[in-house]
């Protein structure tokens, strides 16, 4: 396997990883969002309630 044919495979196998990361993650949040049983964050927890 040549270093022409190598690195773009590669980059693309990366930048795949990362929309699925970023996929999931979405995901994830909206779920959390949407349920109003969850726990705030730690941040929001700081802030003053208005």
């Amino acid at each position: 396997m040549t270093a022409e044919f190598a690195v773009p495979l590669l980059a693309l196998i990366t930048m795949l990883a990362a929309i699925i990361f970023a996929l999931v993650s979405k995901q994830r949040t909206d779920q959390k969002m949407a349920d109003p049983n969850a726990s705030k964050s730690r941040l929001a927890e700081d802030a003053p309630n208005h």
